[in-house]
């Protein structure tokens, strides 16, 4: 007799990534994960490539080492296999993932590899976009003018605000 937001984004207790079912077995049809909404309908597979930071690949290399079925809907993940994600996502290189597979590697400041997931994604983004820009990087300051940064062609394409193109001047 609860309603369906009873079930719904009910804190995250333990951990930010952590989700608290209200019951065993209940099918929740939002769930919190990582700082993000996950609509409960979904295949887990699909559901975790929302994420900011975990693509398609590396969701489908979660399950298989977490041991969920692909199949599975996200409303019918449990406690302890939300957890487990959680855990794998944590130390990937104690699950024996792949470093091909990280998005964050060689960091700069530690040297290390990981998985960098939703907040701590944006946040290293924006501390990377920073050094470069400080640092006077021709890479960081086309990011400030807002132009194309990997080397693509600017002349007819890209164009923002109220660039139109050449204009003939009347004779």
């Amino acid at each position: 007799t609860q309603s369906t937001w009873d079930y719904c984004l009910i804190g995250m207790a333990e951990s930010k990534s952590a989700i608290k079912l209200v019951e065993e077995g209940q099918f929740v049809h939002v769930l919190r994960i990582f700082n993000s909404n996950i609509k409960g309908t979904m295949k887990v597979g699909f559901a975790l490539g929302i994420i900011k930071g975990i693509g398609l690949r590396l969701a489908h290399v979660l399950l298989k080492v977490a041991r969920i079925d692909p199949s599975k809907r996200a409303g019918e993940l449990t406690q302890e296999e939300v957890n487990r994600l959680n855990e794998i996502v944590v130390d990937p290189e104690g699950h024996s993932i792949p470093s091909w597979l990280y998005n964050r590697k060689r960091d700069r400041k530690e040297g290390k590899n990981y998985i960098l997931v939703s907040n701590n994604w944006d946040t290293k983004l924006r501390e990377d976009l920073e050094r470069m820009r400080k640092i006077r990087l021709h890479r960081g300051l086309r990011h400030v003018w807002g132009l194309k940064v990997r080397g693509q062609h600017t002349c007819s394409t890209g164009r923002t605000g109220t660039t139109i193109g050449y204009v003939r001047q009347k004779k």
